[in-house]
Parts: structure tokens; sequence; C-alpha cells
């Protein structure tokens, strides 16, 4: 393994020219492109997508939620329902594990239920139907019409403020109903609690267990008329009084005439307290201008959304900008207008100095969610950062998957290791890097899940542990960081050290059958073996099977060419897997092996480098042959327009940027390798005054490969291009044609170090 952590830099300056400082004086003309986002996009099928109003980063998902029908509804809404139970205030996007869905809020008209309603009786329960044709989605703003109550409920938000709007059809006949016992998922609840505090105003909390195994969120909610009436009741037993406290609170506000039969809602949350909860409704919506917020909203995401400004066909132009909407949904913010949040280790940190996050769905993200995150949104890297080095001060160790002030654990690796040190090579430093390089050393000489034996320079053994295969090469890219890190902060033996850990995955090659495999402690490799099995979470890999973990080695592609014996063999063994026709096999297959090009799984993250290993071999043209095929298969402008789950943005992070041209195969080395841009151009606007263009030029759907480059107007024959080439500004050009070329990016010198 060839570890080098400032070669980038170095190579940056070396074509840097006029032309940036230039590209710096160019000002940026912002550009309407919700327009192009379709929120429905990937909520369908396994996509698991939020739908829904919030604002980017925001603690608050305020959306409707169905009755729940099994797994593709863990965000609450699939787009093949026609139920809506309520609404409510938190979601996740794309995960593969349901939660949250806290505070559910449903405007009614007539007979107020107690009890849900079922997919065959919204009759008798409560609930509506609805129709897709009477439902409005666009970044901050969700409408649809309840037909069971003849309502039309509108939904906006801030970052910490759901924001509701009720128009009745009777104005002589409105309710809400507050459910604090619904959850999705995992989630049931543990304790909830509801005060009525004015004519105009309740607040309470809700603590529940699942995912997230103690998770607290408490609420204010205000209203634009006076309850006439509460009633309060803990499941269906009625509480005296206006106040209760129970397992599974619930109430019900009745008012009288309404003024344009319309009702407004504002709720507010907090990890905190109630009071914190009010505080942020006062701090971010103060008044009752219900279409101001929208307006505000969608200017929010706006903002964002110009950081990169695309020309393409309709089609990209509508996946791309849904795609980088999808990357901003989490992590997400937990703390206060005032700073304050909830630790890990339950305890109350005021005032915090910077934002705190949660949602990490590292596991996912680290391979190409953070890498762009230091391209789009550098103001948010260092938090981000802090926000690991909390939860490591307030657990003993960095986050794996973290959510709502809990460590659930889910997935392998230490990726929160690699999201470090990728901020620390390229240059993000505010926080305490003494303390960053404490955590992440720490985090590595852990003894859970395999990693005593790791530590001891050893495999792990695949009759000690399930998933040995997937848990070692994930290791071994977390190792591969640490050295990076080590060698920058001259800390010798460490770099010694981790460079041997980095290179364990080797153990696990099987040169005879050329796949990697599952080692037993006598040393023989697991049998019977079957590249093709794959038994959900039971074996020696993750969600996969040995054709797809083969290749799970981003950190050091050249050194699995070698493993191989030569580039030929190497070349020949990843086309085969493009190729080959055979199916996945087992009785309990992942349901995440999905988007299949022979075995292939763009529906699963491992798999998402691959395409671009081809760069490393020198042939080029056959990445960008697979992009092509990858975007046309497998990204559409439908709702089913994901082949995988969303995971928190990283599935549409593969698409934001190998639809610009280029993927970041290694997570934290600052080489973003080349495939075929589906743009025309995209301009990055990494900071003020500082953009970097891409012209493709000549693109078109049979001109997907690149003849050749220029940079800041000089050639360009690398196969990769660089981090910092990215936010000192700049000009390339990829001269785009239908047939492969046989020079660009295929000598040894030009391919990615």
């Amino acid at each position: 393994m060839r570890i080098v952590f400032s070669g980038f830099l170095a190579l940056s300056l070396l074509f840097a020219n006029p032309i940036i400082s230039q590209q710096k004086k160019e000002k940026q003309t912002d550009i309407n492109y919700t327009q192009y986002v379709d929120p429905l996009i990937g909520s369908a099928g396994h996509g698991h997508v939020f739908v829904g109003a919030n604002v980017p980063f925001g603690a608050v998902q305020l959306g409707p939620v169905n009755i729940f029908e099994g797994w593709d509804w863990c965000s609450g809404y699939n787009y093949a329902s026609n139920t809506i139970l309520g609404f409510t205030h938190t979601h996740l996007s794309g995960t593969g594990i349901g939660d949250l869905n806290d505070i559910l809020v449903l405007p009614v008209s007539g007979k107020v239920s107690l009890t849900k309603g079922t997919k065959e009786d919204m009759v008798n329960g409560y609930g509506s139907y609805f129709s897709h044709k009477n439902e409005v989605v666009k970044p901050g703003y969700y409408s649809v019409l309840l037909d069971k109550y003849k309502v039309k409920a509108e939904l906006t938000a801030s970052e910490r403020v759901g924001f509701h709007k009720y128009t009745f059809e009777n104005a002589n006949d409105s309710h809400i109903l507050i459910d604090l016992a619904d959850g999705i998922g995992w989630d049931r609840p543990v304790k909830t609690f509801i005060k009525k505090v004015s004519e105009t105003k309740i607040e309470g909390y809700r603590y529940s267990a699942g995912w997230a195994a103690d998770q607290r969120i408490y609420f204010a909610m205000e209203f634009s008329e006076p309850i006439a009436n509460m009633m309060v009741y803990d499941s269906t037993a009625v509480v005296k009084g206006t106040e209760g406290e129970g397992l599974k609170i619930k109430a019900v506000l009745d008012f009288k005439t309404l003024k344009n039969k319309q009702i407004l809602v504002k709720v507010g949350i907090s990890p905190v307290s109630t009071e914190n909860a009010s505080a942020n409704i006062k701090a971010e919506i103060p008044n009752w201008d219900f279409n101001a917020i929208v307006k505000l909203a969608d200017s929010k995401w706006n903002k964002e959304l110009n950081k990169v400004q695309i020309k393409a066909d309709d089609k990209t132009m509508k996946v791309f900008y849904t795609s980088l909407y999808h990357t901003m949904f989490a992590p997400s913010i937990f703390n206060d207008a005032n700073g304050d949040y909830l630790g890990t280790d339950k305890k109350v940190y005021e005032k915090a100095n910077f934002t705190n996050y949660t949602t990490f769905s590292l596991w996912d993200t680290y391979r190409g969610l953070h890498p762009l995150y230091t391209i789009t949104q550098p103001e948010k890297i260092n938090d981000i950062v802090k926000s690991f080095l909390a939860i490591y001060q307030q657990q003993g160790r960095l986050p794996v998957w973290h959510l709502m002030g809990n460590e659930t654990n889910t997935m392998n690796g230490n990726h929160s290791i690699a999201v470090i040190v990728d901020a620390y090579l390229k240059g993000y430093r505010d926080y305490d890097v003494n303390l960053a390089y404490e955590a992440i050393k720490k985090t590595a000489m852990q003894t859970r899940d395999g990693m005593d034996y790791v530590q001891k320079l050893e495999y792990i053994p695949a009759d000690k542990l399930l998933e040995s295969v997937g848990n070692a090469l994930e290791y071994a890219i977390d190792d591969y960081c640490i050295a990076l890190m080590a060698k920058a902060l001259n800390k010798t033996d460490d770099y010694n050290y981790f460079t041997k850990r980095a290179n364990l995955y080797k153990l696990y090659f099987d040169k005879e059958t050329t796949f990697m495999r599952g080692k037993l402690t006598n040393g023989n490799w697991r049998t019977p073996f079957n590249p093709l099995s794959s038994a959900h979470r039971k074996d020696d890999y993750v969600e996969g099977n040995a054709w797809q973990y083969t290749w799970l080695v981003p950190q050091d592609p050249y050194g699995l060419i070698d493993l191989f014996g030569s580039e030929e063999k190497f070349i020949a063994k990843l086309d085969s897997l493009f190729l080959i026709t055979d199916k996945v096999e087992g009785e309990d297959v992942s349901p995440d092996i999905s988007g299949l090009i022979g075995q292939y799984a763009h529906g699963n993250e491992p798999n998402h480098h691959i395409p671009y290993l081809y760069a490393f071999a020198g042939q080029p043209w056959k990445t960008a042959e697979l992009i092509r095929e990858i975007d046309e298969k497998f990204y559409s402008t439908k709702p089913d327009g994901l082949c995988g789950n969303e995971d928190l943005g990283q599935m549409s992070a593969w698409y934001v940027l190998s639809s610009m041209g280029f993927y970041s195969v290694n997570p934290a080395n600052g080489i973003y390798v080349l495939g075929s841009p589906l743009v025309n151009t995209a301009v990055i606007h990494h900071k003020k005054d500082i953009s970097f263009t891409i012209i493709a030029v000549n693109n078109s759907a049979s001109n997907i490969y690149i003849q050749k480059a220029e940079y800041n107007g000089k050639p360009y024959t690398k196969s990769y291009i660089t981090h910092d080439m990215i936010v000192k500004g700049g000009e390339l050009k990829l001269y785009m044609e239908n047939r492969p070329s046989t020079t660009f990016g295929v000598k040894k010198e030009d391919r990615p170090f």
C-alpha cells in the first residue's frame, strides 16, 4: 500500500494558473432550482425517502405518515399508500430501519376516533384516504386533501418548528387530534405528557424506545384560534382535566367557529425542554404568516441548491437537483436556537458554541456524502467534527450510527474516523486536533466486533464472528485513514502500526478462487464456498456476497490489483463482475442487494466505488460506460427512481458527484476519479467568489468518453482531479467523443495515486 497524504496539494500547485483569480471574480447569479426538485422521487419501492416539509439539515421533518405496511414504509411514507394517519414532526430518510415519526397531529371534522384506522377500514378509526392528485410536494412545502374529513392540510417548516395550516370545509366542526403514542418501525412510547398552558397553547414531551434506545423530544404547540375544549386520554381512557402523563397520551382539541375556516398550528420541538421548544418558536416563527415561511423555506433550499449550478437535459436537471436536495436532510440539527442540546450521556449541555448534529448513517455516508460536503458545505464540516468529538467525550468512542442522542451501533466499521481524517487533510481544523486524534485512536483500539484480532494484526476468524470479511475490510479502510493522520502529525510509530493494520485486508484474499473469503481459526478457508451466496447479516459479508465484497479496498486499489497477479487478471475479473448472468443465491438474500448489473449491486453502498476501479488499471473508458448505464437503469424521475435505500443521502451523493464527472473512490485522500459527466456544465461554488467549473464539450448520450482534458487552459492528462483544484477555483474542460480514447488516463503516471 502506498499511503500518500499531501501529493494532491503539490499536484494542484503544479497546474496553478492566473485563470483561478479570474474565476474568483465571477459573480454568482442565483437561479430557481427548487423548480427541478421532485420530492416524490425515491418515495416508492425501496427508496424510503422522507416526503414532507423541511429545510436543509433541519431538526424538524414535518410530513404525512401512512398506515405502516412493512419495510418499505421505514420513513413513514410510501407512494404506494392511499392512507394518512396524521402528520408527524420527525422522520428518517432512506434508512433500512424505521423509527421516529414523533408527535402526530391530525385535523378532524366530525367524530374523533382514538384508535388508528386500518387500510381496509378508515371509517371507524382516525386517519383518511387521500389521492396523489390532491397532493402537492415541494422543497419546504407539503399539502394534501384529507378525503374523509374534507380538510386541506398544508405544511411548512423552519429548522426547529413545524407550521401547519388546516382549511376545513365546515367552520363549525373542527377538531385536532394529538397522538403521542404513535411511532413507526421499532419505536414504542415509554412515557408521554401533555398539558394545556393557555387558551392557545399546549406543551408536553414524548419519551420512546426503539432504534434510538432512549429518545426524548419536548414540544410546544401554539394555535391561531383559542381552544374551546380539550380532552386528554391515556390510550382510550379519559384523564381528568387538561393535563396528563401516561404511556399513550392523546388529546382532542375542539375549536369554535373558525375565521376563514382555517386554523394554524406552530409546533416547536426540542431535545432539552418545553421551555426551549417555546423559545424555538419565538426565535424562528414568531408571527402567523404561513406563506412567508413557505417562501423562506424555498429560499433556504434555493441557496443550497445554487451551490452547484449545472446545465443538462431535462431528466438530468430533475434527478440532479432532487438528489442534491436529498443530500441535505441529514445530519440534522440537534440543539436548540440557544445552543442547548442533550448529550449521549443524557446530560444537558447549555449554549454550545457549535451546531450539534445527529442522524449519522456513517457506514453509508463516509463513502461519498461526506466528501461531497467538503466541497459544498464547507461551513458545516468543523461542526460535524465537533459533534463527533462531543459524542466521543460522552460515550467514550466515536459514533457508529448516531440517532437523537443515542448510539445505535448499527452497521460495521468506525467510519467517523474517515470523515474526521478527510476533513483534517483538507484543511478543516477549527476543533481540538489533539482530541480528534485521541478519539480516532481510542475508537480504533476497542475490542468489539473482531477488533481484538485486528489489534494483534491477525485476521478475524469466520467461525468466531459473523460478517468477519465485511468487518475486516471496513476496519482496514479506517486504519488507512488513521495512518494518514498519524503521518501528518509526525506520529511515526502509530503510522507504522496502522499501516500494517490497513494491509490486513490481504489476509482474506484467496488467490485460488480470487475472492475475499472467510477464514477459520485453523487457517483454512470456510467451505463450502459459493461467491453468489448471500444470507442477510448471517454470513461472512454484510448485505452482500463475495462477488461484491472482493472489491472493497477503495484505499488501496493498486494493492488489490497486485493480489490478482496482474492488471490483465484484475480487469478480467472486474469485467466478469458486470457481465456474469448468474443470480444471487440463498434462502435469506439481503433485500439491500438491488440495482444489479451482473453481480454489481448499485443499491447498496459498498459497491459504489467499483465502476471507478477501471481507472486504476488504465481503462477509464469502461468506467464511462458503466456510469451511463447506471444512470439510465437506476435513476429516474418516477417515484421508484432509486434502486435501493437512499440511506440519508449516499445514494444521491453518488449521483451528484458522478453526474459532474467524478467520484471519491478513496474517502479520505482528496482524489476524485473521473468517469463520464452527465451534465454539460457544472459550476461548483465552494465559497463566496470561489468557483470551479467543469465543461463537458460535445457531451451527449453517445459521446460518453473523455478524449482529452484541459485544466485552466493547459493540457491535462490525469484520469482524476484533486480536492485542492476544486477549492482553489478554476476550469476543467473535458472533450467528449463517441469512442474510447487509447491515451487519456492510460499511462501509469496519469492514473489516480
